[in-house]
């Protein structure tokens, strides 16, 4: 019995346009404005959780509020600077995020769907090679290579089978 597609889903060459040109002015807007932080400064610097969101609004509230407590060694300019900064950049960030999990989720069933044609596929072409149909030992030659497991543990046997 075939497998049911589970999705299908066309691009028209104008839409791939308009996708990779959006995408192409997000990256010319954010160029020189965002870093690519190492995995060590990940850790280092790591993310602020909803509680300490909650903490900086509640700071930035009140440093509006009574200016005359705020540090004379604390740049309030570049506070402020930073502060929208995150506040623009987290918006627009959930946006994309949800765009990238309705990629990332949608990539996922058409890599489900071709996978399994593709074994359907492989598996056709292994039964027709199997009746000596012309020109199928070679797709299948080439094919089976990606199922080939080795049949000893041992360092050095490498005898592979089908």
């Amino acid at each position: 019995m075939a497998l049911e597609n589970l999705i299908s889903v066309e691009f028209t060459n104008a839409e791939l346009t308009k996708l990779d040109d959006a995408i192409s002015i997000i990256e010319s807007v954010l160029l020189g404005k965002t870093i690519n932080l190492t995995p060590e400064q990940r850790q280092q610097y790591g993310s602020i959780a909803e509680q300490n969101k909650l903490f900086v609004n509640k700071a930035k509230g009140y440093m509006e509020q009574y200016p005359q407590y705020v540090p004379p060694f604390l740049d309030k300019a570049e506070y402020d600077k930073d502060y929208d900064a995150r506040q623009q950049m987290e918006s627009r960030m959930q946006r994309l995020n949800s765009l990238t999990e309705q990629f990332s989720d949608t990539k996922i069933l058409l890599d489900f769907d071709n996978y399994h044609n593709s074994l359907t596929f492989y598996r056709n072409v292994k039964y027709v090679s199997s009746e000596n149909v012309p020109g199928t030992n070679v797709i299948y030659d080439d094919m089976k290579q990606f199922f080939i497991a080795p049949t000893s543990t041992i360092p050095g046997e490498s005898e592979k089978q089908d």
